[in-house]
């Protein structure tokens, strides 16, 4: 990319790569971008705005999927040398004032050295009441959560006497500065002038006072306002210049900055903070989960869970109990993240309590809402749950069932399937309900349990993967392992969804009793 000057007669280079000598024709009666072929190819020249007879070259090669386009090029220039302009015309009117020149810098060098704005709002408001001979400063800055405008700098006064302000406070002149983003001051020297404010209640030395907007605006985006400096208790006359408003509105444009870096760099710090804690979350919750050989060789048994975020409300548990049985459980919370990971956590530290004592599934299952009463009541939440008492040695199953859909036997002889309906309603909802006992050939049948992010995974074409889709893979591969029939059902999941990441949690458990 180069920049080139039209002057009237010809086209000079102005910056980037130098080339041999050649120029672009006179580009006077172009008011929008042109192409031109150069020693080197083909080029887009766009004019650069706020910079009369300035163009921005891009060379063609550049161009393709994902590239700035030139126009957008030529705009961001344009704003960078608006932005220089300004600047020098800021340093020009100040020229003659050394005190502001020195102030501006320092608070630059202030700003440069740290990323902690608390570190250095205090100081850079002691410079700036000092400049402008103000005994009285503080420094608001936007809360959006609370949205209160909230201190974090103060000078001659004691900070614990300012309460937060309201942004929409009809009655508060930095909420009026905040919400209408322009300085607002009172001259009590000029006769004409009007206090804006409310000076009943003041206990401030002079009348005078100076409130101006913390403004940020990002390259290319709106400007908006982030807090508000309030000056007042003028040492001398009791009036702020003209000059006073144009510095302290050229430092509020620094501090905006700063402030909007800081709160990016904290948002940055709590995202990967968070990201830490969500990575150690689902190790623990992984943990939690048992690997299929807590069974031994006593069944063929495969099962895989698969969250939508960290950490999930999927989950299950085997269980090897008493009398040669095998107690197997799924359940799914109605929701994922944290607060569907507790509720996991609590299930599965419960249920492992509460199947040795208990005499039949529905007890357990009955148990365990009695002990979640209070977390599922507090995050209004409720959870389907399957648990399963299985013989193998015997061919029976005795299960209850709270409001889990997908719970399915497949024949290993025919391919027939049955589902095993709800007994109860989900825990979290009231309601009771009973045991149910089905009797199987052994090893001639499947349990097949999953989840709702399986049967509700959206396809990358449309369309919903089915519990059909699940148990056909079931009755197809009946004579396969529960590990073949596992990969199976995943395999054919992710070609569905064309990889695309799961929306909910998804749990798949494939028994062969």
């Amino acid at each position: 990319m180069r920049l080139w000057r039209f002057d009237g007669r010809r086209t000079q280079p102005l910056a980037g790569a130098p080339r041999p000598a050649w120029s672009p024709p006179p580009l006077n009666g172009h008011d929008r971008g042109t192409r031109i072929d150069t020693p080197e190819g083909a080029a887009w020249f766009e004019p650069v705005e706020d910079a009369d007879g300035v163009w921005l070259e891009v060379q063609e090669r550049v161009q393709g999927k994902g590239a700035t386009q030139p126009s957008a090029l030529a705009e961001i220039v344009g704003s960078v040398l608006a932005a220089e302009r300004d600047a020098a015309q800021v340093a020009a009117e100040l020229s003659e004032r050394y005190e502001e020149i020195d102030l501006i810098y320092t608070i630059s060098e202030i700003l440069g050295h740290t990323i902690r704005l608390d570190e250095a709002a205090q100081r850079i408001l002691q410079e700036v009441a000092f400049v402008v001979r103000a005994g009285r400063a503080t420094l608001l800055v936007h809360n959006p959560e609370r949205r209160v405008l909230s201190l974090v700098a103060a000078q001659g006064m004691d900070p614990k006497a300012v309460d937060p302000i309201e942004v929409d406070d009809p009655s508060s002149v930095s909420a009026r500065v905040f919400r209408e983003m322009r300085i607002i001051g009172y001259d009590p020297t000029d006769p004409h002038a009007q206090n804006p404010g409310s000076p009943a209640g003041r206990t401030y030395k002079g009348k005078a006072f100076l409130s101006v907007p913390v403004l940020y605006a990002a390259p290319g985006g709106a400007v908006k306002p982030i807090g508000v400096i309030n000056l007042t208790d003028r040492l001398g006359e009791d009036a702020f210049t003209a000059g006073d408003r144009k510095l302290v509105a050229a430092i509020a444009n620094q501090i905006g900055a700063a402030i909007e870096n800081a709160n990016l760099v904290a948002r940055d710090q709590s995202q990967q903070r968070l990201h830490r804690e969500m990575e150690l979350a689902r190790d623990l919750q992984v943990k939690l989960l048992p690997l299929p050989r807590v069974v031994g060789e006593r069944v063929d048994l495969a099962v895989r869970c698969r969250q939508a975020e960290s950490v999930g409300g999927d989950f299950y548990n085997l269980l090897n109990l008493r009398e040669d049985r095998l107690g197997v459980m799924i359940g799914d919370v109605t929701s994922h993240g944290f607060g569907a990971a507790l509720i996991m956590a609590l299930v599965m530290a419960a249920s492992g309590i509460h199947a040795e004592s208990a005499e039949t599934p529905g007890e357990v299952l009955e148990r365990i809402e009695r002990s979640l009463t209070e977390e599922l009541a507090r995050t209004e939440m409720f959870l389907t749950l399957f648990y399963g008492l299985v013989a193998p040695d015997a061919g029976r199953i005795v299960y209850a069932n709270a409001g889990h859909a997908h719970a399915f036997l497949v024949s290993a002889r025919t391919g027939e399937t049955t589902r095993l309906e709800a007994t109860r309603p989900p825990l979290g909802a009231p309601g009771a309900g009973r045991d149910r006992v089905v009797t199987c050939e052994q090893k001639e049948t499947l349990l097949c349990l999953f989840t709702d992010g399986v049967a509700e995974a959206e396809g990358e074409r449309g369309g919903r993967f089915g519990e059909e889709r699940v148990l056909g893979h079931v009755a197809r591969l009946r004579d396969r392992s529960a590990r073949e029939i596992l990969d199976a059902v995943f395999a054919d999941l992710a070609a569905f969804t064309g990889g695309a990441p799961p929306a909910d949690d998804r749990t798949v458990l494939i028994l062969r009793m």
